[in-house]
């Protein structure tokens, strides 16, 4: 039996940070993967479909040349050749954090790790034990019983973006961060797509006027925008399928040669023997406390397995804080409300703290400021003038309540705000602090100025 300080299973942006900082503070470490190192995010989502987003703005910016004074004849696409640039990305990164494991003189085991009390864990019938093990298994494409996956005509994340042929049209169902997307991906690529979403706004966790604005984006880019609606059913008995959506105004019937459920995720949490050590789940979570030790000692979860924001860099925070207090260091559990999100789509969002809604709904006296990128010199030059900066404020004690970009690369721009939070940064701070001009940060500090009524260039 190998014996090890720590066993981290699962390589994800969570298992493999948290191996290598084990590694750091001097702990014989392991890590246990089932497919690729790296996990979902390298392999299969955060990377590749960046890599998928940047064709389509290169492809985008070639249909508009004249827009920039240039002069191009039919410019096209390989949707193949697309495809393969996203893969042989992933596949370095990838190679990348393999040379980390090595860098840092850790140990990769390759199989299916199942969790064994008494601190052990099997892999293939060969048992491991740890003094501590973290569980870092992460999630899949969450499947509705209404709208079942057959990999072909009705698809995940993972299929939506190894396609061998470009479908002529999509029915992308839910609009959170990987419905949207993709949904801008294959409409920019020339699919016809139309997005259902059964809430009232697309990327309904976002500030309202983000949401609205983003609404208008996709319809001026050609996407069919479908709201307070829901797929009940699909028909995959055809050359196409037939989904009936059932909206406000009744059941509409939509036809597509492929379906892109992006309902949300799914952790990966069976067979890996939760049952056997006893550790506690509850919907579809593992119960941690603020050092992710589960009720079991020794057991520790992290990541989307987990109840906190299901997001690569939450997961990445988690498993740093986890070994630093297994290592007795002295340190801050992670603040929850100053997580940042990002969606990447064409147009960018990017958000962190309140909304303006939930400010008010917790008894804040708010003070809020909005600066369009069309009043922006750099954004006009980019020819990029759709979005805005938005700022909230505690009226009373100048207290960065919340910050909510929609825009290019606002995705860039949102951790000045994460910071400043984190430092507890006042309004008039922000206001003070001199931007360089031009860039489109400089819309952070003009927000500002528009919340505490001395906006310049509006």
């Amino acid at each position: 039996m190998s014996k090890y300080d720590i066993i981290v299973l699962g390589s994800g942006p969570g298992g493999y940070v948290t191996a290598i900082r084990a590694s750091q503070l001097g702990f014989k470490t392991a890590v246990i993967e089932k497919e690729s190192l790296g996990g979902v995010c390298l392999n299969w989502g955060c990377i590749p479909t960046k890599a998928l987003l940047k064709s389509a703005q290169v492809f985008d910016y070639l249909k508009h040349a004249e827009d920039y004074g240039l002069s191009l004849e039919n410019p096209d696409k390989d949707f193949t050749k697309v495809v393969e640039r996203s893969r042989g990305i992933a596949n370095g990164m990838s190679n990348g954090v393999q040379f980390l494991m090595k860098k840092n003189k850790i140990d990769v085991i390759n199989g299916f790790g199942k969790l064994k009390p008494g601190k052990k864990v099997e892999v293939d019938g060969k048992e491991y034990t740890a003094d501590h093990i973290i569980i870092a298994t992460g999630s899949r494409s969450r499947q509705l019983p209404n709208i079942p996956q057959d990999g072909k005509k009705v698809i995940g994340y993972r299929e939506a973006m190894t396609l061998k042929k470009q479908p002529k049209s999509m029915i992308v169902v839910g609009s959170g961060a990987i419905g949207a997307e993709f949904a801008h991906f294959y409409n920019a690529m020339g699919t016809k797509v139309t997005i259902v979403e059964y809430l009232p706004n697309l990327v309904p966790l976002e500030d309202e006027e983000v949401s609205k604005q983003f609404e208008r984006s996709f319809k001026k880019a050609g996407i069919k925008v479908m709201t307070n609606s829901s797929v009940e059913s699909v028909d995959t008995s055809g050359k196409t399928i037939k989904a009936s959506v059932k909206t406000k105004k009744g059941e509409e019937i939509l036809e597509a040669e492929i379906v892109l459920s992006a309902v949300g995720i799914k952790s990966n949490l069976e067979n890996i023997g939760l049952e056997e050590v006893g550790i506690v789940v509850d919907r579809d979570k593992i119960l941690v406390n603020d050092w992710y030790q589960t009720n079991i000692p020794g057991y520790y979860a992290i990541g989307d397995i987990t109840p906190g924001p299901a997001l690569a860099h939450v997961a990445s925070a988690e498993g740093i804080t986890c070994i630093e207090k297994i290592k007795g260091m002295h340190i801050e559990s992670i603040d929850y409300g100053n997580i940042p999100g990002c969606t990447y789509a064409t147009p960018e969002i990017a958000s962190v703290g309140f909304t303006e809604k939930q400010a008010i709904e917790k008894g804040y006296d708010i003070k809020v400021g909005k600066f369009p990128f069309s009043a922006s010199g750099k954004a006009s030059a980019a020819g990029t003038k759709e979005g805005f900066v938005k700022v909230i404020f505690d009226a009373k004690y100048g207290e960065w309540l919340g910050c909510h970009m929609i825009g290019a690369g606002v995705t860039d721009m949102i951790a000045e705000a994460v910071l400043g939070r984190k430092l507890e940064t006042t309004g008039h701070e922000v206001l003070k602090t001199i931007h360089p001009h031009p860039t489109m940060s400089e819309a952070v500090m003009e927000a500002v100025a528009d919340a505490y009524g001395e906006v310049i260039h509006l």
